[in-house]
């Protein structure tokens, strides 16, 4: 009995029982830091043993682990038991989740650019996997998204007949929508939800507004045609044409203009234009323009100085900030994208000759295309147009403000002639 007492001694000389008033025991031990622990779950919760027995055999097992050199403090057991747990639930997150996850990360930190993404190009990422990759991918793991999955998924994709023209070879969708979801699984091998990238190539993006004899020059308007869009837009939203056309105006610019972005000369004869935000057709919002280069200033050309003059005269209201193409005449809200789309579509009709579908983009194109034939270089189109995507060229070149009035003026006098001409 001696013996049995002294071996007990022994087991439990660098540990302790303790009886709690709930008749349960409680151990506590001396770890190999030097600190005292007392049991605890491997979930870090606090651990007691029905029996005194219990309590010896968990207090000898904890012996044993520092004897091989396996012991680990409960805070650091419990912090990777829920790192593990933490990445067992991740690895079994449905693309429905996931997705829903990555938006809201996308929304909140920035690019890999540094900048945070416009509200517009979030809305439009979640459209895309709203309304083509939840319904076949929402409750399928991410780990099983395999080259196979996205195979099957861009053949089913590529297949959607197009919701603008039905009888078109192709949806215009499938690319932009396999791109989303490329985005959504490199983020997902980065966090270590999916093992390797599915390899499958981005199906090719064809127009779905144009048939296959179409050619960039069919957007070209000519003047006249110009002059005809900008007598059929009621007032006091016509000068819009002119501004996309004219100056090269995305229709968010057009449409985020303000008083305080047109300078005049002293006797009003000449115009600098300046682009310093945008119309959102997404949010809504006026914000910065679509990139850095959108940010840019411009003359005004001399054909559309008279009607610009009056139509601020006439039809803006005194304020600075009021808006150039108002929801009203001398209103001070901006004309939402959406009613300006409508009023486009109704309008546009009463011009002949301008290709099926024409938009109120196109004008842009005519613009710089008649830019382009008075001479301008790459670089002054890419100011002119406040183009973001800048080849290797323009560093060894540097468009001025004063070659951008030349340019401006002489392109005005061409397209005055073609009107007297037509006339």
């Amino acid at each position: 009995m001696a013996e049995n007492k002294a071996a007990r001694q022994r087991r439990e000389a660098w540990g302790s029982l303790r009886r709690l008033p709930s008749k349960r025991w409680q151990v506590r031990y001396t770890g190999p830091d030097g600190n005292a622990y007392s049991a605890r779950t491997e979930d870090g919760r606090a651990l007691t043993f029905l029996t005194k027995g219990d309590a010896r055999a968990w207090l000898n097992r904890v012996h044993e682990a520092i004897g091989r050199g396996e012991w680990e403090p409960p805070d650091a057991v419990a912090r990777r038991r829920q790192e593990e747990a933490k990445a067992a639930a991740l690895r079994d997150v449905s693309f429905r989740e996931y997705a829903e996850r990555w938006l809201e990360r996308i929304e909140s930190e920035p690019g890999r650019g540094g900048r945070m993404r416009k509200p517009g190009t979030v809305l439009m990422y979640r459209g895309r996997v709203v309304n083509y990759l939840l319904e076949p991918l929402g409750d399928t793991k991410v780990r099983d998204i395999d080259t196979e999955v996205v195979r099957a998924l861009t053949k089913h994709l590529v297949a959607l007949p197009s919701r603008i023209r039905p009888h078109a070879k192709q949806n215009g969708v499938a690319g932009d929508a396999i791109d989303v979801l490329k985005m959504i699984l490199r983020a997902a091998v980065r966090d270590g939800v999916l093992a390797t990238m599915p390899d499958v190539a981005t199906p090719a993006r064809k127009s779905v507004r144009h048939d296959q004899d179409h050619t960039p020059e069919d957007d070209v308007a000519t003047p006249t045609q110009v002059e005809e869009l900008y007598a059929a837009i009621p007032q006091p939203w016509s000068i819009a044409v002119l501004f996309a056309a004219w100056c090269q105006l995305r229709r968010g610019e057009v449409l985020g203009l303000q008083r305080r972005d047109i300078a005049w000369n002293v006797d009003r004869t000449a115009a600098t234009l300046y682009v310093r935000r945008q119309k959102n057709g997404s949010s809504g919002e006026l914000t910065d323009p679509k990139s850095a280069q959108g940010v840019r200033s411009m003359a005004v050309p001399p054909l559309m100085i008279d009607r610009l003059r009056e139509h601020l005269d006439e039809r803006v209201a005194e304020a600075r900030t009021a808006p150039v193409v108002p929801k009203v005449a001398r209103g001070l809200e901006h004309m939402p994208v959406s009613t300006w789309n409508l009023i486009w579509v109704e309008h546009r009709e009463l011009v002949a000759g301008l290709p099926e579908g024409y938009r109120f983009h196109d004008l842009r194109h005519t613009g710089l295309t008649r830019f382009a034939q008075e001479g301008a270089t790459l670089a002054e189109l890419m100011r002119r147009g406040g183009h973001a995507d800048i080849h290797v060229v323009l560093r060894y070149q540097k468009a001025t403000m004063a070659r951008d009035v030349e340019l401006a003026a002489r392109m005005s006098a061409t397209v005055v002639e073609e009107i007297r001409r037509a006339r």
